[in-house]
């Protein structure tokens, strides 16, 4: 069995009255692709902010590579090989696609952004950012900017920029949202390809992607795991299927409340 990379113990975080992240234990494996999944509110996107540094926990540890980050912040994150994207595509849309990916590569060398026009002309920076968009096929769009992609390409384009950071572990918080059907199977082979380079957890609603793509799988509900396994488990597993038909799930905790709150401003707790 591959060793744990990532160790969660005892995560809890809550927005007032909401429980956003219940007590909640998981080990991510080396070279894996970790998918979290449940329903809309179960607390997916509020885990990933904290694994990521963007939010601190109200209780528990985060563990990354034996080493206790729960108080370190992103870009001390980002530095150990933590990296993360967002559901919203966050990219520089005026810049074209080779600066964007060089812009992160040099923000990983520990530059100031300020020192970025000089910088878009230097081949240390543009070097290993041209290769990475060669292996992730965006090889051909690297002069265009990145405000005329497509939206799938964008999201390609993000990812690039994540491993531009030279990480270990990948946060992909929805790396399909908002694509057609090629644009989804183009990530699908995308993610592929990086398996077993990268350990990857992975937010995302689209179920063929998820089944098509994860060592194991974890089911949220109200913040807390009601199962954890590989693809086959997970489709066998009543609790998951009533979770997934909108019925009562018996161990969502007491305090939760029944119907969907206004998401916190900040929280993102989808």
């Amino acid at each position: 069995m591959a060793e744990t990379i990532l160790q969660i113990e005892g995560l809890a975080k809550r927005f007032g009255s909401l429980v956003a992240t219940d007590d909640l234990h998981l080990d991510i494996r080396a070279g894996e692709i970790h998918a979290i999944i449940g329903p809309n509110g179960a607390g997916k996107t509020t885990l990933i902010a904290q694994l990521s540094g963007e939010l601190r926990p109200d209780a528990g540890r985060v563990r990354f590579a034996g080493r206790d980050i729960t108080a370190l912040s992103m870009p001390a994150r980002s530095a150990l090989g933590l990296a993360r994207s967002f559901q919203i595509t966050s990219i520089f849309p005026d810049f074209t696609v080779l600066d964007n990916v060089a812009l992160a590569v040099q923000a990983h060398a520990g530059h100031s952004f300020r020192f970025w026009r000089p910088a878009a002309q230097d081949q240390r920076l543009r070097q290993p950012a041209m290769e990475i968009l060669t292996d992730i096929g965006l090889g051909a769009r690297a002069g265009t900017p990145a405000a005329n992609l497509s939206h799938g390409e964008q999201r390609q384009l993000e990812i690039a920029m994540a491993l531009a950071t030279g990480p270990s572990l990948l946060l992909l918080d929805e790396p399909m949202a908002g694509m057609g059907r090629e644009e989804s199977a183009h990530m699908v082979a995308l993610l592929q390809g990086l398996k077993g380079q990268h350990t990857i957890v992975l937010i995302e609603h689209d179920m063929d992607a998820v089944f098509a793509l994860a060592d194991r799988i974890t089911v949220l509900v109200y913040g807390r795991a009601i199962a954890t396994g590989t693809p086959g488990d997970i489709r066998a597993n009543a609790e998951v299927r009533a979770a997934y038909l909108g019925t009562e799930v018996e161990t969502a905790p007491q305090s939760a409340p029944k119907t969907a709150p206004q998401t916190p401003p900040g929280a993102g707790h989808a």
